[in-house]
């Protein structure tokens, strides 16, 4: 079933991020299909911490802006999407290629949504697990 309740594309999303966080790091959306948005990050100097791994702080703006396009778009028009809680499980280190996140909704409520955000190595390995809580905002 389809969620977007927008015009969504990776095209349209590609296109907000521009000039922020997501461009600076090196995101790039990949896929939008009917109940899920799919971006990956790559694994180099930009996004490792000291010891060579990709930094969790990268990880969670990767499911970060996933859950959030994913909410603002499934939201209906004028609706707004901020985040209310954020964590992340981190389960494997990644020193090189790219980790790709899917995410998908848990929960989409009038007040709030879930989303639950899988990220994943060149291998296809698990590399971490990401669950976001947005309040949706009335419009004005």
């Amino acid at each position: 079933m389809r969620i977007w309740q927008q015009p969504i594309s990776v095209e349209l999303l590609t296109a907000a991020g521009a000039d922020t966080a997501i461009t600076h790091l090196g995101i790039e959306f990949l896929e939008v299909g009917d109940d899920f948005i799919r971006a990956r990050v790559p694994v180099d100097r930009r996004t490792v911490q000291p010891y060579g791994l990709l930094h969790g702080g990268v990880s969670v703006t990767l499911a970060e802006t996933l859950g959030s396009c994913g909410a603002a778009f499934a939201a209906p028009e004028g609706h707004r999407a901020v985040g209310l809680d954020i964590n992340a499980n981190h389960l494997r280190g990644t020193t090189s290629g790219w980790v790709t996140g899917t995410a998908r909704p848990v929960h989409i409520g009038r007040s709030t949504q879930v989303w639950q955000i899988e990220m994943t190595n060149d291998a296809g390995e698990l590399t971490c697990v990401s669950r976001i809580t947005m309040a949706m905002l009335l419009p004005r």
